[in-house]
C-alpha cells in the first residue's frame, strides 16, 4: 500500500508509526558499527576518551551550584577576613573551567570519530550504489538520489553531535542532579524534580514524534523538488525546443508549495512545543522554590540553599529547554538517516559468486557464446528466445533487425548487466556468472550509440578509459582515434571542458573521443553499439574507418541499424521478435533473398531518397556575371 492511502485511512496511523520507530531503531543499529570501527584502535580510544570527559564535564556543571550555595553562605554569615570565601571564589571558579575545558575536549575527541564515520557511511553508500544493477538505475530519480546522500551524511554528524554533545549529556545531568537535590535536602525536592523532568521528556518525546511526520513530509517533497530541477536542467534543450519553461517552472513550484506547508508546520509546532516546556518547567521551578522559602523563613535551610536550589533549576532549564530541539533535530537525522540506509539495504541483484573466477583484461582475443539464451526485463514480456551464437576469437559478428528485437540487450549480457533466465552467456568458455564482474568488465570495450562524457576535460574523458595513463598514451588513443588534430586546434586543447554530457561536442566528435577512451582501455572484447546510426553519412565514413582499426585483433560485436556498417563482419544475425531468423555472411544472406534482403534493399532506397532530397534541397549558386547569362 502506498504511503499516501496510508494517512488517508486513519486506522493505519498506530501501524504506520510502529513501522516509523522500528525504521529508526534500525537505522540506529545499523550506525553502531561505525562508531567502533574495526582496525581503528586510535579512534576506540577516542571515544573512549570522549565519553571520560563528557561524564567529568557533567560532575563539574553539577557541582558547581554547591559551591556557588556554599560562597553565599559564607558571604552571609561571615564578617571578618574574607580568606574562606575568596578560596571558595577560587574553587568556583575552577570548577566551571574544568567543567567548560572537560566538555571543549570531549568535543574534539568525537570530531574525528564522527567525521569517520559519516565519510565511511557515505563511501559505503556510493559504492553500494555503483554495485546495485541496471534495473535499479533505469528506474532511479537522479535528483531525488543524491540529494537522499548528502542528507544522510549530514544526518549522521546531527545525530551524533546532538547525541554525545547534547542529549546524553542533559540526561547524565537530569539524573546528578535530581540525586544531588535529594541527597542535600530531602527526598521531595528529588521526587519533584524527577517527576517534572519525567513529565517534560515525556512530552517533548510524544509531542516531537508526532512532529516527525512533518520532517518526513518536507523531506519527500524536498527530494521530489530537486528531482524536477536536475532532471529539467539536464534536459535544457528539449524544454526550450517545447518552449516549456513555465510548465517546468510550475511542477518545480508545486513541490516547493508542499515542501513550504509542511516547514511552516514544522516550526508553528515547535512554538507549541516550546511553550508546554516552558509551563512544565515553570510550574516545578515555582513549586520548589515555595518549598525552600518555606524552609528558609522556618530557619531549617540557609540563603545559601534557597540559592543553590534555584541555581540548580535555572541551570537544568537550559539543558531542557534545548532538549526538545536536540530530540526533534535528532528525529530529523535519523529520518535522513534512514533514507541513506534503506538505498544501503537494497538487493544488489547481480552479485558474484564466491570464488568467482578472473579473466584477462588484455591479451589475446576472447571467444563469446550465447548458449540458447532466455530473457525477460518483466515476466510478462520475453525480449529473447533461445538466442544461440558464437563469436570465435578475433572474429567479428554483426547483430541486426528491427528496433525492439532484443539487440541492445545482448550487449548488456556480455557485461552482465542483468542475469540470463535461460541457456548460458559464456566468455572464454566459462558463464559470466562465474566471473568476477569487475574482471569480466575491464576485458570489455564498448563504443554507444549514444556518449554520455563527464563534465570535465577532453584528457579526463579519454584517460577514463584507463586512469593513470600517461599524456602520450592518452594522446596516441587519441590519433587512433582520429581527433587529435581537432583536440589540438581548439584554444585549450586537451583541457577544454566538454559540458554537461558533452553538449559542447558534435555527435561525431563525442564519438570520436568515446572510440579514443576504448582505444586507451584495450580490451579483449569489443562492442559497437549502433554506435554510428545517429551520424551523417560523412561522419559517418570517418567514424567507421577509426571502429575498424580500434577492432582489428579483437572479438567484435557490432549492434547496427545501418546495414551498410557490417558488411565486412564474419557473421551478421538477423534478430526479430527476440530470435535469431537468418544468419551468414552479407553475401550469403543477400542470396537467401529473405529478410536481410529485403532490409539492405528498403534501406538503399531510403539513402537514395534522403540523397536525392538532399540535392533537391541544395542551394543553388548565386547569379554572377560569368554565369548570369546562362
Amino acid at each position: 500500500m502506498t504511503r499516501s492511502a496510508a494517512r488517508a485511512n486513519p486506522h493505519l496511523a498506530p501501524n504506520d508509526a510502529a513501522k516509523k520507530a522500528r525504521g529508526s531503531l534500525k537505522t540506529v543499529v545499523s550506525l553502531l558499527p561505525y562508531l567502533w570501527p574495526k582496525g581503528e584502535t586510535g579512534l576506540r580510544v577516542k571515544l573512549v576518551l570522549a565519553c571520560i570527559a563528557m561524564l567529568l564535564a557533567k560532575l563539574g556543571t553539577v557541582y558547581v551550584p554547591v559551591v556557588y550555595g556554599h560562597l553565599v553562605d559564607k558571604l552571609t554569615h561571615t564578617a571578618g577576613p574574607l580568606a574562606l570565601p575568596l578560596a571558595l571564589i577560587g574553587g568556583y571558579v575552577a570548577v566551571r573551567i574544568a567543567s567548560a575545558a572537560f566538555g571543549e575536549l570531549r568535543d574534539a575527541l568525537f570530531a574525528g570519530v564522527q567525521m569517520r564515520a559519516s565519510r565511511v557511511v557515505a563511501r559505503k553508500t556510493f559504492e553500494h550504489l555503483h554495485a546495485l544493477s541496471m534495473r535499479f538505475h533505469l528506474d532511479r530519480q537522479t535528483g531525488g538520489l543524491s540529494n537522499i546522500i548528502l542528507r544522510g551524511t549530514l544526518g549522521i554528524q546531527s545525530v551524533l553531535r546532538l547525541a554525545t554533545f547534547n542529549l546524553v549529556p542533559t540526561i547524565i545531568e537530569l539524573l546528578l542532579t535530581t540525586a544531588m537535590l535529594w541527597y542535600l535536602f530531602n527526598i521531595w525536592y528529588g521526587l519533584i524534580a524527577f517527576v517534572a523532568i519525567g513529565f517534560y521528556i515525556g512530552f517533548t518525546l510524544i509531542f516531537t514524534t508526532w512532529r516527525t511526520k512533518f520532517r518526513r513530509t518536507m523531506n519527500e517533497t524536498d527530494n521530489e523538488a530537486q528531482t524536477k530541477a536536475i532532471d529539467s536542467l539536464l534536459n535544457f534543450e528539449t524544454v526550450k525546443y517545447f518552449g516549456n519553461e513555465t510548465h517546468e517552472s510550475s511542477r518545480f513550484d508545486e513541490s516547493l508549495a508542499r515542501y513550504e506547508t509542511a516547514s511552516v508546520k514544522s516550526q508553528v509546532t515547535l512554538n507549541m512545543l516550546n511553550i508546554g516546556q516552558a509551563v512544565i518547567i515553570s510550574l516545578a521551578l515555582g513549586v520548589m522554590m515555595v518549598m525552600a522559602a518555606h524552609s528558609v523563613l522556618q530557619h531549617k535551610m540557609t540563603v545559601g540553599s534557597f540559592v543553590l536550589v534555584n541555581t540548580y533549576l535555572l541551570q537544568l532549564y537550559v539543558p531542557l529547554n534545548f532538549l526538545g530541539f536536540a530530540y526533534l533535530s535528532l528525529n530529523q537525522g535519523l529520518v535522513d538517516m534512514e533514507q541513506m540506509f534503506t538505498l544501503m539495504r537494497v538487493n544488489q541483484e547481480v552479485q558474484d559468486k564466491p570464488g568467482a573466477l578472473p579473466i584477462a583484461s588484455h591479451g589475446v582475443p576472447a571467444e563469446i557464446r550465447f548458449e540458447d539464451v532466455r530473457f525477460a526485463y518483466n515476466p510478462d514480456r520475453q525480449i529473447l528466445k533461445g538466442v544461440s551464437f558464437t563469436a570465435t576469437p578475433g572474429k567479428k559478428i554483426a547483430i541486426v533487425g528491427p528496433t525492439g528485437s532484443g539487440k541492445s540487450t545482448i550487449s548488456r549480457l556480455v557485461f552482465r548487466f542483468y542475469d540470463v533466465t535461460g541457456g548460458r552467456v559464456l566468455v572464454d568458455g566459462h558463464d559470466v556468472r562465474d566471473i568476477k564482474q569487475h574482471a569480466l568488465r575491464a576485458a570489455i570495450g564498448v563504443v554507444p550509440q549514444d556518449t554520455v562524457l563527464f563534465n570535465d576535460s577532453i584528457f579526463y574523458n579519454i584517460a577514463y578509459g584507463r586512469p593513470g595513463a600517461t599524456r602520450a598514451e592518452v594522446e596516441h588513443a587519441a590519433r587512433l582515434a582520429q581527433i587529435h588534430g581537432f583536440i589540438e586546434s581548439l584554444p585549450q586543447g586537451y583541457e577544454t571542458k566538454v559540458g554537461e554530457r558533452g553538449l559542447k561536442l558534435s555527435g561525431g566528435e563525442k564519438q570520436r573521443v568515446a572510440i579514443a577512451r576504448t582505444i586507451l582501455k584495450d580490451p579483449r572484447i569489443l562492442i559497437l553499439d549502433e554506435a554510428t546510426s545517429a551520424l551523417d553519412t560523412a561522419t559517418e565514413q570517418g567514424i567507421s574507418a577509426a571502429l575498424r582499426s580500434v577492432a582489428q585483433h579483437r572479438t567484435t560485436l557490432v549492434i547496427a541499424h545501418r546495414l551498410s556498417t557490417v558488411t565486412d563482419s564474419d557473421e551478421i544475425l538477423v534478430l526479430r521478435e527476440g530470435a535469431v531468423v537468418e544468419r551468414g555472411t552479407h553475401t550469403a544472406l543477400l542470396a537467401e533473398d529473405g529478410i536481410y534482403a529485403s532490409m539492405w534493399a528498403a534501406q538503399a532506397v531510403m539513402e537514395h531518397e534522403e540523397a536525392a532530397a538532399d540535392g533537391a534541397n541544395a542551394t543553388p549558386p548565386e547569379k554572377t556575371p560569368e554565369n548570369a547569362a546562362e
